[in-house]
């Protein structure tokens, strides 16, 4: 059976309410609020997500659930102050309620046409044959991991490529890390006796193939340990995945070096030009390369687990269906992010943000480019999560067992299959080597929004945009950005329908989980109900778009919408008015599932000589309609070099103190940053009074810290720790490290005694089973343990019809019919005594009936009380009545 671990990522709440009564059942099947305790149990096992599970408030993020061994049940310590406003989501998308309508799922977009053909194809194999082998290095100890992290990499090189050769390493995501011969699976490390690890790292050979023939040196590292062990860090994973990256990146500067023992697969292989390094990260391992390229450019501060010297530079990453949760870009380090149409598991497209999310951080000179891969799902880029290749279980992601989508469901003509995706992905992955590594700008117009396709990815339809290279910043939409007639500037991410962009689900609205607000996250809406409706846009000053050949629009339109033309025309600083010509537009084929208002870059020329352009005007000419401006650009064919600026990197931390006996003591939490110059960024924290806050923070050169104040106070009764937690997010002339930290209070008082004690645990049919929590003394927090049934040793078990079917309706989100026992559903028993008692009943209600059946029992195991310690077991008896 799996086992789960998992931190409870603290939260920024309103404040703590009084407990819920412990009678108090949810709303809807599938939810259970104990006091601070949530839970809810699904009616089928979710699948392992990198995306996580989320519980909400409505629109406030409460933190991501721990889950259970059976992948039913989830569950979160948080304050709450409207249970009926509970949401189960992941990745913007809710789970505990009914799947869109079948309306809602029919009459896509027709599949837009081929592309024109790109004057290279980097999917060609090149000339070399190939060598592929394994090394596996000593483990390696890594801080907020209990169990060391292996040092295991599946290497491709070529054969008889002349010199050093640039190295391409690839970090798969999360994914089960064990199996057994039988199908099962778990989530541990390491693998327990009759198991076998999860090759993830072996899933990516086709791509190490094909740049291992054109001459790429290549490597897929093994992140099992830290897949398994992740729920317990605040960050997902991601400083850990970028340890464990600079660990083998270290070991290949030795060997490149001719130092250290080197590994018989590397040995076979030409020496790494460490000089050129190219990270590609799947899933939770595109967060991790992320991290691992900020890491490598501004070190991290305190004990990350690796110290050395930096001995290579990361020219580019290639990020495959990435998570981002802290948003925090390494602007300076260009980069290609794959967003798949038909990702079930990162389904909000949040990879985006490795785009959107550097606009003014830094210079803007290294290319950041969005591929949008329509028909692509989230696992099948990795062999190893694919049915029919790999040898661990594994599925297809998007949405499994529900109704068939009319564009992502396998067999439609909208959605690749495994080998055309996998195919897809090599191909770009090739591009992005040839493009970062090699400097051959021939494969740039694949990758930047300029068209075309390579043939050896057909059928796919790859649509793509970019930003940085050779582009000059026109309009790109802030707080000193003027809209008229039928646009207005909006807010990405606000609930608020005056101020919103709206529009269906975006890749470019996806919100930072910890921000209640974010009001530097800007764009232009258009919406228009007659033809020749104009919508003006004027940044802050005029603008010198010199030496720019097109000007270049991320434009969005809504999913399925048909073919909308756009003049375009701008107005100079002397009010002369210029028409550049016009753009069409047509919506990306969706269904209410998928995050398709993505914006399509279009072009228009810009004739030479004009003067400094003072503002952007976009004319629709249908009927009606809406739209989306991102950002507009001047932009000139190629690249220009990346200097990095070597920012300042701003982290936080979490810290832990003893709650104390008495009185109260205030504690600062720490924000810091290094490097110089001026720097902002935003702070999310909850504020004095437990309400979420959030401050614009402007460290001007000298200045190196900021700090949130904590104000604790102290007493003798046992509770659970409580976090203070802050979140940080980049504006200007910085990069964030460590997006989330805070100020964690352990409790230090002993827990007190439990008692169970019979109320009446052997009934007639129609009463209630009852039992007695008593507690020797009063604890802080609501006291919460969580039972499940199993079979009793011996006799015949209570069956589903014979509990109350409401109740059993409520704690397992089954319905009694077909009767069956007790033991094979979900039911969850819950045991509570509320915050300040001592104790408390709790009861398994049964009905009665007509049939003569005899003692009936019902088991139930409870978890130990207070953790670590043991369990118990208790077993109620109903006969017939006299």
């Amino acid at each position: 059976m799996r086992r789960s671990v998992a931190l409870l990522i603290p939260v920024l709440i309103a404040a703590v309410v009084p407990a819920l009564p412990a009678s108090a059942a949810p709303s809807d099947p599938g939810w259970t609020v104990s006091g601070d305790v949530i839970r809810w149990t699904a009616s089928t096992p979710m699948p392992l997500s990198d995306a996580g599970v989320e519980f909400w408030e409505g629109d406030r993020f409460l933190g991501l659930a721990r889950e259970s061994a059976d992948l039913r049940t989830f569950t979160l310590s948080a304050p709450l102050k409207n249970r009926d406003a509970l949401q189960v989501r992941s990745a913007g998308r809710r789970l505990d309620v009914a799947e869109p309508s079948a309306a809602g799922l029919s009459a896509p977009a027709a599949l837009p046409a081929l592309l024109p053909q790109a004057t290279v194809d980097p999917g060609t194999p090149g000339p070399y044959a190939t060598t592929t082998g394994e090394y596996t290095l000593d483990s390696v100890k890594l801080p907020e991991y209990a169990a060391p992290i292996e040092m295991d990499g599946v290497v491709v090189a070529p054969k008889g490529a002349p010199g050093k050769r640039p190295l391409v390493l690839f970090l798969h995501g999360r994914h089960y890390t064990c199996y057994s011969e039988t199908g099962q699976i778990q989530m541990t490390w390491p693998c327990a006796s009759g198991f076998t690890a999860v090759p993830s790292h072996r899933g990516y050979l086709k791509a190490q193939q094909l740049l291992a023939s054109q001459g790429y040196v290549t490597v897929s590292i093994s992140a099992n340990g830290i897949n398994a062990q992740d729920a317990m860090t605040a960050d997902s994973g991601a400083q850990g995945r970028s340890s464990l990256v600079r660990h083998h990146l270290a070991k290949w500067a030795d060997w490149s070096a001719g130092r250290g023992t080197v590994p018989d697969a590397v040995k076979a292989a030409p020496a790494a030009d460490m000089s050129k390094v190219l990270l590609v990260g799947h899933s939770r391992g595109g967060e991790g390369v992320n991290r691992a390229a900020t890491d490598s450019l501004t070190p991290p501060p305190g004990d990350t687990g690796f110290s050395g010297p930096v001995r290579w530079q990361i020219r580019g990453d290639v990020l495959i269906g990435p998570t981002i949760f802290g948003h925090n870009p390494a602007p300076d380090v260009p980069s290609v992010t794959f967003l798949p149409g038909c990702d079930g598991d990162v389904s909000d497209l949040q990879g985006q943000m490795f785009l959107d999310q550097t606009r003014g951080l830094s210079r803007g000179a290294a290319l950041h480019s969005a591929l949008y891969m329509i028909g692509a799902n989230h696992n099948f880029f990795n062999s190893e999560w694919t049915p029919g290749q790999a040898v661990a279980p594994a599925n297809d992601d998007f949405w499994p067992g529900q109704t068939p989508d009319a564009v992502c469901a396998p067999g439609t003509p909208t959605r690749l299959t495994a080998d055309q995706q996998q195919t897809m992905g090599a191909t770009y992955v090739a591009a992005s080597a040839r493009l970062f590594l090699a400097r051959d700008e021939s494969v740039l117009p694949l990758l930047d929004g300029s068209g075309v396709r390579a043939p050896s990815a057909d059928p796919a339809r790859v649509l793509s945009h970019a930003i940085g290279g050779d582009r000059k910043s026109f309009v790109v939409p802030d707080g000193a950005t003027v809209a008229s007639g039928s646009a207005k500037v909006c807010q990405q991410t606000s609930r608020d329908a005056a101020v919103a962009c709206g529009g269906s689900r975006s890749p470019h609205f996806v919100g930072f989980r910890f921000a209640t607000t974010q009001p530097e996250r800007l764009s232009v809406a258009l919406k228009w109900s007659a033809a020749g409706e104009t919508g003006v846009v004027k940044p802050a000053s005029p603008v010198s778009l010199k030496g720019s050949r097109n000007l270049a629009l991320r434009l969005a339109v809504p999913p399925n919408a048909p073919a909308s033309a756009f003049a375009v025309s701008v107005t100079d600083q002397t009010g002369q008015k210029h028409a550049l010509g016009s753009v069409t537009l047509t919506g990306l084929p969706a269904t209410d599932r998928l995050s398709a208002q993505w914006a399509q870059e279009v072009r228009v020329p810009l004739p030479a000589g004009l003067a400094h352009l003072a503002a952007l005007e976009l004319t629709p000419e249908s009927a009606s309609g809406e739209a989306w401006l991102i950002d507009a650009h001047g932009w000139d064919k190629g690249l220009v070099p990346v200097v990095p600026t070597r920012l300042s990197r701003i982290d936080t931390a979490f810290k832990s103190v003893d709650e104390g006996n008495s009185g109260t003591k205030t504690y600062n939490i720490e924000v810091t940053a290094t490097g110089g110059g001026t720097r902002v960024f935003r702070l999310f924290y909850n504020g004095p009074d437990d309400a979420p806050a959030t401050k614009l923070v402007t460290l001007k050169p000298g200045e190196n810290r900021t700090e949130v104040p904590v104000t604790v106070a102290g007493n003798t009764r046992w509770g659970r720790d409580t976090s203070h937690p802050v979140a940080v997010q980049a504006i200007s002339n910085a990069v964030v490290g460590s997006a989330v930290g805070g100020l964690m209070v352990r409790d230090d008082d002993a827990p007190p005694q439990l008692t169970v004690t019979p109320v009446a645990d052997s009934v007639k049919e129609g009463s209630e089973l009852k039992w007695k929590l008593t507690l020797s003394e009063a604890a802080d927090t609501t006291i919460g343990i969580l039972g499940s049934v199993v079979a009793p040793a011996s006799g015949t078990e209570l069956s589903t019809t014979d509990v109350d079917p409401e109740w059993l309706l409520n704690f397992s989100g089954e319905e009694p019919l077909p009767s069956r026992p007790l033991s094979s559903t979900g039911l969850r028993v819950y045991a509570i005594v509320l915050a300040g008692q001592t104790s408390a009943e709790f009861s398994v209600p049964t009905v009665g009936d007509a049939e003569a059946e005899g003692e009936e029992s019902v088991r139930l195991k409870f978890e130990p009380f207070p953790p670590g310690g043991t369990g118990f077991e208790l077993t109620g008896k109903v006969t017939d009545p006299a």
